[in-house]
């Protein structure tokens, strides 16, 4: 496991997520079911969709020149920063899709994995697989970073949007999001 791609793709995805959907979601459905049985649903959701973004990203990267894939991906990185900064990066912070009567784990899965198919972390998660020789690493670390933002909106979100104000959460995730699509695209046209 590559440690450096582990821990900057932890870092991406969790500052991309912190006060977004994911952990609104979890915070809500917190109110309603145990949190054990929430984050058991939200854990195995974001399993699936990082094993279905890193399997594209390997298979981009065995069949298009790394140069292409670099760019692209420091486009999307660049889009990714500005729309965030912006304010419409594409979630829907409020919807939260219909609760199901099955359980609060299916409920918890089927909201998350609906909610966050083809979402933005879900792309960059893609994008960092085809950049990097060391899936295993993108998967752990776009992962944990998924679990942890969970595990604190269901158990501090609250008092974190208290002290931190979304706003500025969101603005610090869309300057990273610029910040490494120009690291990307500097690299792409510099590199070897």
């Amino acid at each position: 496991m590559d440690a450096a791609v582990f821990f900057t793709t932890f870092g991406i995805i969790f500052l991309a997520e912190l006060g977004d959907k994911t952990q609104l979601t979890a915070m809500a459905l917190a109110t309603r079911y145990p949190w054990k049985k929430i984050f058991i649903g939200i854990a195995l959701a974001f399993a699936v969709l990082n094993v279905g973004a890193v399997a594209l990203g390997k298979f981009l990267f065995a069949v298009l020149p790394i140069f292409w894939i670099k760019l692209v991906s420091g486009g999307l990185f660049l889009f990714f920063g500005i729309s965030t900064l912006r304010g419409g990066d594409g979630d829907n912070d409020g919807e939260k899709g219909p609760a199901s009567a099955r359980g609060p784990m299916l409920t918890a899965f089927l909201m998350i994995l609906l909610a966050e198919l083809g979402d933005k972390t879900q792309l960059v998660t893609t994008s960092l697989a085809a950049q990097h020789e060391s899936p295993l690493s993108v998967f752990a670390g776009s992962t944990l970073a998924l679990w942890g933002v969970s595990l604190l909106g269901i158990f501090i979100g609250k008092q974190l949007m208290r002290v931190i104000p979304l706003g500025t959460i969101h603005r610090v995730a869309g300057v990273l999001f610029l910040v490494f699509g120009l690291v990307i695209l500097y690299q792409t046209f510099t590199g070897p």
